[in-house]
């Protein structure tokens, strides 16, 4: 029996999909890196249903990949090529807002619900979520969940980890862990909600989750800084820190990033001349709208301006040039794949150590690759940054990649020396399973493994992602 034949009848033929053309879109990733064929692709409906296929795929054995809206970075919704024959489920059907319970500032939505519809959700109850980053428009909370996604938000509200009260998980064996309660309180054991927030499905699939909200934002304050330096960008947070409003995002831009911005943006103004060698985007916020978030503002950068922390300064006015100051950092990552072929990374340092980390980083990627473009930009604000090296015009990315084969691995490196980590909000995947080998703590991994071993035995579930072989 093939695998339309076994799995049809769970999820009805329409929602089994085996054909080359309906499985393309399945069988790669979003930077088109990854590639893998799965032997079908399901859209089940239900948890019934998959509890139902994950039961058969398991009697069968069929690995499983589990997949949302497909906009992770390292390969880990993909099948892995030349892996065991897998079928990737999809969640994109189970995507219903079950409850929103206002006073209890809480929300529950299933896995394959869209990021920013979940925000609209909470918006119409008075309420925010506040999980922010530019692929909310296509991103699901199965996917977001599964790698702890992070965002511009984090400084102020945490990671993905963070937001969740309870989870529905299904298990290697097709049992469902029924976790949704809502209660901020409950010291009745493991917290097992964390196996799987950030397990990359490779320990069960969440199919829903009981998401924690937050007063609704009624004040919003957004100014674009040209700074001297990375030092001066975190004297500026400090006193933004210490203004009294809350600091909800606080971007740190290299002028390179601006101007690949610049050059490719189809939607972007810059808001003042590039000619500050760095820039810091920063947003305050208050759910009273009497809190006077504008002097605060203006007070704040006043104050960094005389002490040399902050060269120029433009506010938002209304909400249309706020929206063209977040085009800017959005639009980045799509500007820098027009902008030529690019080896990047995804690390993260404690806050204090950001000039320190990149000045080392700097040093060392110029001296190896004098012949690459550098380019850094990240959530200063919780010591997160991408950084990397655009390749020398004319050289594609398959040769790129090769002359800089080194460059992941001393970055991670000295992120990893100065008490920070490798993979910061992108998860594993398949792209960082070596760095997992070098860097974890072994004792870390062996704990790791034995959880694996314990609730997946046969290793069906999302096989070839993020422990390494």
């Amino acid at each position: 029996m093939n695998a339309a034949e076994l799995l049809a009848p769970i999820v009805g033929p329409k929602n089994c999909l085996i054909e080359d053309a309906d499985i393309a879109p399945y069988a790669v990733d979003w930077r088109g890196t990854y590639r893998g064929t799965p032997r079908a692709v399901l859209r089940p409906g239900s948890v019934e249903e998959v509890s139902a296929a994950i039961r058969a795929c398991a009697a069968a054995g069929l690995a499983i990949v589990p997949a949302g809206g497909r906009t992770g970075l390292c390969g880990g919704a993909v099948v892995q090529d030349n892996g065991p024959p897998a079928v990737v489920i999809s969640l994109e059907r189970l995507n219903r807002i079950r409850d929103v319970d206002a006073k209890d500032f809480s929300l529950v939505a299933e896995a394959g619900c869209i990021i920013q519809n979940v925000q609209e959700a909470a918006a119409a109850a008075g309420r925010l979520f506040p999980l922010s980053w530019g692929a909310q428009g296509s991103a699901m909370v199965g996917g977001a969940l599964s790698t702890n996604a992070g965002g511009i938000r984090t400084i102020r509200w945490g990671n993905a980890r963070d937001l969740v009260l309870g989870l529905e998980v299904v298990l290697p064996d097709g049992r469902v862990l029924n976790d949704l309660r809502r209660v901020r309180k409950d010291n009745s054991g493991y917290a097992l909600r964390h196996l799987f927030l950030g397990g990359e499905g490779t320990l069960g699939i969440i199919t829903a989750a009981a998401l924690r909200l937050v007063p609704a934002l009624k004040r919003v304050e957004t100014a674009f800084v040209a700074v001297p330096s990375p030092d001066a960008a975190l004297s500026l947070l400090s006193r933004m820190l210490e203004s009294g409003a809350d600091v909800i995002a606080f971007e740190l831009i290299r002028k390179e990033c601006m101007q690949v911005v610049e050059r490719y943006g189809l939607r972007t103004r810059m808001p003042m001349a590039l000619e500050s060698p760095w820039y810091v985007m920063v947003e305050i916020a208050a759910a009273h709208p009497a809190v006077p978030l504008k002097e605060m503002l203006e007070d704040t950068l006043a104050e960094a301006a005389e002490a040399g922390d902050c060269t120029d300064a433009v506010l938002a006015a209304n909400e249309d040039q706020r929206a063209g100051f977040w085009r800017i950092r959005e639009d980045y990552p799509d500007c820098q794949r027009r902008n030529g072929p690019y080896v990047g990374t995804d690390t993260a340092v404690p806050v204090s150590a950001v000039p320190r980390f990149l000045a080392r980083v700097e040093k060392e990627l110029v001296a190896r690759w004098p012949e690459g473009e550098l380019f850094m930009i990240g959530h200063a604000g919780d010591g997160n940054i991408h950084l990397g090296m655009g390749a020398p015009k004319g050289m594609d990315y398959k040769d790129w990649a090769s002359r800089a084969a080194g460059l992941e691995l001393l970055v991670n490196s000295i992120a990893v020396e100065m008490g920070g980590s490798f993979s910061a909000e992108h998860g594993i995947g398949q792209s960082k399973r070596h760095a997992m080998a070098s860097l974890k703590d072994p004792v870390a991994l062996d704990v790791m493994r034995a959880i694996k071993g314990a609730i997946d035995p046969d290793s069906l579930m999302n096989p070839g992602k993020m422990l390494p072989g």
